[in-house]
């Protein structure tokens, strides 16, 4: 529902369950219960406690609202949705030839059969749906077609499927996937800094196999002046920081899904990155930071005002000290 000032409110959680309390509805009944269209392949078989199952019900909306049907129909027979465990919906683009097909791959992703195979948060599907150019399209995009019968006789007799999984609680599910972030300035002297701050991210990535990264630059605005989008020697500067940017994270070998790389065009470089975090509801934010100034010291530096003012964790990373000793900058 919607409040007068636009506000979205959720309504009806009365087939919730708590992620820490026993489940006194699941105790209660025998049969799976829910709104049928909406209801996940997993819950079908008793399992209520993955939140994937709401990803799934997401899907169906998105997938409602962008085609005028649902996925699965509106059957409320057993039968009728116990087919989903094994079946696959008419891919968006068979209803819709124009459909986009970023937004078909992250429906479709949304409805897989398996919840592994889904979004691991809400926060990464919101994070996809806000930057469609970015989304890294898979096989999902391009279906006009069902999955042919070979693999839904598979699905159909996959008994590791059918077998009710027991999950972790729900913080801990939702820690192994956030969303990190890591300022990257791409100048060419801060390599030291850049070594630095790759190596922290790969650290943290190596414990998180369902984190995403997403990698950011800030190109200054002048106040003033007018910008120009070409460098001196002609070349389009969004774009090279771009492909700077696909670079500096090439040594990390993430997968194309888990990786996403901005350039954001700003007068203050703190608050693009804030504005980037909030917006985003990014987990981890990693900068990096340079040597003491007197510059720094009186202005406040880009580092120290991130780790103050923004609303997630917030690692600051300095280079080898060797190597700091050593830097003329200042």
């Amino acid at each position: 529902m919607f409040r007068p000032d636009g506000a979205a409110v959720m309504l009806d959680f009365g087939l919730s369950r708590h992620d820490q309390l026993p489940d006194l509805m699941q105790a209660e009944f025998r049969l799976p219960f829910g709104t049928a269209p909406y209801t996940a392949p997993e819950q079908l078989l008793g399992v209520r406690q993955d939140p994937r199952s709401d990803l799934f019900a997401l899907g169906v909306l998105l997938y409602f609202f962008s085609t005028g049907e649902r996925p699965f129909g509106e059957s409320e027979t057993m039968a009728g949705m116990r087919r989903r465990l094994w079946r696959d919906p008419y891919p968006p683009r068979r209803l819709r030839p124009d459909y986009p097909p970023w937004l078909q791959e992250i429906v479709l992703r949304c409805l897989e059969t398996e919840p592994a195979w889904r979004y691991p948060t809400a926060s990464q599907v919101a994070f996809d749906l806000s930057h469609p150019s970015l989304v890294k399209l898979t096989a999902r995009s391009e279906r006009v077609k069902r999955d042919p019968w070979t693999t839904v006789l598979r699905r159909r007799f996959n008994t590791d499927l059918k077998r009710p999984r027991t999950r972790s609680a729900l913080a801990v599910q939702l820690a192994a996937a956030p969303i990190i972030a890591v300022a990257v300035d791409i100048a060419e002297e801060a390599t030291a800094l850049d070594e630095a701050l790759r190596a922290t991210a790969a650290r943290i990535l190596a414990t998180l196999p369902d984190a995403r990264l997403a990698c950011l630059n800030v190109l200054r605005q002048g106040r003033i002046t007018l910008d120009t989008t070409l460098d001196a020697e002609g070349h389009n500067k969004h774009l090279d920081r771009l492909v700077a940017l696909k670079h500096w994270a090439e040594p990390l070998k993430l997968e194309e899904q888990r990786l996403t790389v901005h350039v954001l065009e700003a007068i203050d470089p703190v608050a693009a990155i804030l504005d980037f975090v909030r917006a985003n509801r990014v987990d981890h934010l990693l900068v990096g930071a340079r040597q003491s100034s007197l510059r720094r010291t009186l202005l406040g530096s880009v580092s120290a005002k991130l780790a103050a003012e923004a609303p997630c964790s917030v690692t600051v990373v300095r280079p080898p000290r060797e190597e700091a000793s050593g830097d003329p900058r200042g």
